[in-house]
This record gives C-alpha cells, structure tokens and sequence, in this order.
C-alpha cells in the first residue's frame, strides 16, 4: 500500500474527565460525572475522576511524551465547569490551564484538537434541567463563544461534541452514564438539544471568521449486521442502526430525523413536541468535516423482551477487554456507507483503540501486541478508503495514556502509554514505540 501523505495526521486523544483531576483546583466545580462517580454503586469499585492521571499538574510532562512519539496533533478536550463554574461566572484561571497546554504543545508543533463537550456538563447546570432544558442550548453556546475569544487564534481545528449518542442515550435512557436517568422520552430530548447547541455553536463560530480553521462534529458509529435472514432480524437491525447511527447522522447531515424512528419512538413516548420548526436547519448547518469514533460492528437479532425489540448477540469473532468484536473491515465498510449515503466532507477518525490486559515486566515494559495488532488493522482499512477516493484527513489514536474509563473506572486500560495509578509514572507501551514508527516513516 502507498505510504499515508505527510499532510495526513497521526494524531492521539483524551478527554478532560478521564485524565485531568485536580477536581476542585483553579475554580473548577463539580460536573455530573463527579456527582455520578461519586453514587454508589454507579462506577467500577466506586472509582472517581478526582485524581485520575493527574494531568491538571503534569501536563509539561505529559506533553514531552506526546512530542517523543511524535504525533502531529493531540485531541483535548475542556471541561465546561472549569470555564463557568456557575452560571454566567467566567473564570480566567480555567481558560489559562487550556492556555499553557496549548502552548506547550504549540512549542513543540503539535497542533490542538479541541473538543467543547465531551460529557462534563456542569452540575450547576443539571440541577437547572440539564439538556432537557432548552436554554442549555444556549449556556453552552455562550461558553462556546467565550473559547473561541480566548483560545481561537490559537487552534484551528474544533469538535462541538464527543458522541452525543453516550451524553443522550446512555446516559439518560440505559442509564449507565451520568447522569444516570432511564428515561426514553427525556434521552430523545437530550439528544436533540445536543445537537440543536452543535448548530448554534457552528453558526457562532463562523461570526469569528478564523483562518484556517475547521469546525465539526464527532460521532460514534457502530455498524450493525442482522443475524439472520428473517424479517424480524432485518427489521431489529434496522432499529438498530437507527437507535445508534442515524439518529444523529441524519439531523446532522441530511436535515431530517430518520422517518421510521420518528414513529417508533412517537408509538412508545408520544409527540417529540420539543423538535421545533427551524430546528433542523440550525442542526444541519454546514460544518467543515466529520469525526468518527469507532470501535466495533454489532450483530442484532429481534428480541420480544427489548424495549426497542432488537438485542446485541455474539458474532464470534476476537474480542478486547472491553468484550468489543475486533471488526476492521466493519470500519472499511462504514467510511464507504458514509461516503454514498450521507456526505463527501473531509473524515477523521477522533477515536479508534481497544482495552486490552496491559501488565508491567520486571524491566518495566509493556508488551501489547495485541493492540499494535488492533491500530494496524484499522489503518489498513483506512489506506484502502484512501485509495478508492475517500476523503479522509487524520486518525487519532484512543488513547494516548491510560485513564478513567468511565463506569468501568480504572479497570480497563486504553492507553499506548500506561499510567501506574499509585506513583503516576508513565510508561510508553510497545504500542507507543510502534506509533512513533509509523508517524515517522508514514507507513505501516
């Protein structure tokens, strides 16, 4: 296969909950991931973001290792209540923190991704109603607009939201995110304030007229594959892809939510009567390019018992830690699927990894073949969709070091750089070692 061209970027992510800590420094008050973690019974061992990799105090550290592998940019992401920590309260401590990263890694010629929600709403703003509130559309567009004044010249490629599918879905109808409701009706409203607020943000962005500078959106696709050929596993399959891919592809994209899980869900909740007239053309407000998070493909098959008459089953294929099917040609015929069906935007992928069983040798290596195996794998698949024609920018790699992995705590490592949580030294992984290769010779 052809070498990746030099202007395409190797780049690694992380997300401001899972590695900052420093919970209650610089002004900084609760989100409602601190509340949720902090819940019984609610994350893996009742562990918490308080501490996590400790990168609110080692960052410089943190950013020597990301110019030793040598990626040409590192996703971020901010956290919102270090921004407002209360309503209409600015706070200029918080906004610097993002300053000096970004100027650590600017001095190194790395270039930032920054991503302006990535799950952290402010607890002050869940206990005003959250995103089922509409007016959370607009607190998050004004902390928006503050970034973009004070870190805007400065950055140049921007994501509104990491995976509105875990914010809305999983956290407010499955329930295993926080804020931990179980709720269709008010999942559905989050989802579309969510993606209401990405349009805004987009619209406020263009007022600023940066140069060379990009806006889009991130979204977590997972193809699904009907078990069988019965028509009740076909139709299963079809909720599926709607549940999990179009709802959000299609707002976002086409202007439209898919037809048929606008009536299932009106059969099971009423009128989605906070979809209002105009809203769709401020959700499908032209973006600069699409982030993809991807991890699996899932094979569905009808089940009576479901809610929305459809269940996830076995495909029989390697597995990660995560019990995640390893599915690369998934992603291949993905890209294709998005390609034909919804937009020729420039693509990233903002998030591709997998957990594996990490343990320290006694010279103090980390041998993970498997996960070298993994991001192989994947960029392969992306080297083919280069090479038909598609039109893809970057890969970030999940993730640059071990963190919290939400509910599953500290249980489950994605990191290409292990974190020892006890004396937080860093480790690069064999995996790291490999990347920083393949940065280097752009190829695989």
């Amino acid at each position: 296969m052809d070498k990746f061209k030099n202007d395409f970027i190797f780049g690694t992510a992380t997300a401001a909950y899972q590695i900052e800590g420093g919970f209650n420094e610089g002004g900084r008050t609760p989100s409602i991931w601190d509340t949720f973690s902090k819940t019984e019974k609610k994350t893996y061992c009742g562990h918490t973001g308080d501490i996590a990799c400790d990168h609110y105090h080692r960052f410089k550290e943190d950013v020597k290792i990301l110019k030793e592998i040598g990626v040409d940019s590192y996703r971020l992401s901010i956290s919102w209540p270090r921004i407002f920590p209360s309503k209409g309260e600015y706070n200029p401590e918080g906004i610097k923190f993002y300053k000096d990263i970004i100027r650590e890694l600017k001095e190194k010629e790395i270039i930032p991704a920054l991503t302006l929600y990535h799950w952290d709403l402010p607890q002050w703003a869940q206990d005003l109603g959250g995103w089922e509130n509409r007016e959370c559309v607009y607190w998050f567009q004004d902390y928006c607009i503050k970034v973009f004044e004070e870190l805007g010249k400065e950055v140049s490629l921007w994501i509104t939201h990491n995976e509105p599918f875990c914010a809305s879905l999983l956290g407010n109808y499955i329930g295993i995110h926080a804020p931990g409701n179980k709720d269709l009706k008010k999942a559905l409203r989050v989802s579309h304030h969510l993606l209401l607020s990405h349009g805004q943000v987009v619209r406020a962005f263009r007022k600023f007229q940066f140069a060379n500078s990009s806006i889009g959106i991130t979204l977590n696709l997972t193809p699904a594959y009907e078990a069988s050929k019965k028509e009740e596993d076909i139709v299963a399959t079809k909720i599926s892809d709607g549940f999990v891919n179009r709802w959000f592809l299609d707002p976002v994209l086409k202007g439209s939510y898919p037809k048929d899980m606008i009536e299932l869900y009106e059969g099971m909740v009423g009128q989605l009567d906070f979809i209002l007239e105009g809203d769709l053309d401020i959700i499908s407000t032209d973006m600069d390019f699409l982030g993809i998070n991807y991890y699996s493909s899932g094979k569905i098959e009808y089940c009576a018992d479901s809610e929305l008459k459809f269940k996830g089953i076995d495909g029989g294929k390697e597995k990660t830690a995560m019990g995640w099917e390893i599915c690369p040609d998934s992603l291949y015929e993905l890209l294709i699927r998005i390609k034909v069906e919804f937009t020729r935007l420039p693509l990233y992928i903002t998030e591709n990894g997998a957990a594996f069983e990490d343990k320290v040798t006694e010279d103090n290596k980390v041998h993970d073949i498997d996960r070298i195996n993994f991001i192989k794998a994947h960029l392969e698949v992306i080297q083919r969709f280069i090479e038909v024609g598609g039109n893809f920018k970057g890969y970030y790699l999940w993730s640059f070091m071990d963190n919290f992995e939400w509910a599953y705590g500290y249980s489950k490592r994605f990191g290409m750089v292990y974190v020892d949580y006890d004396t937080q030294e860093r480790i690069l992984k064999d995996s790291a070692l490999w990347y920083k290769k393949v940065i280097k010779m752009r190829n695989l």
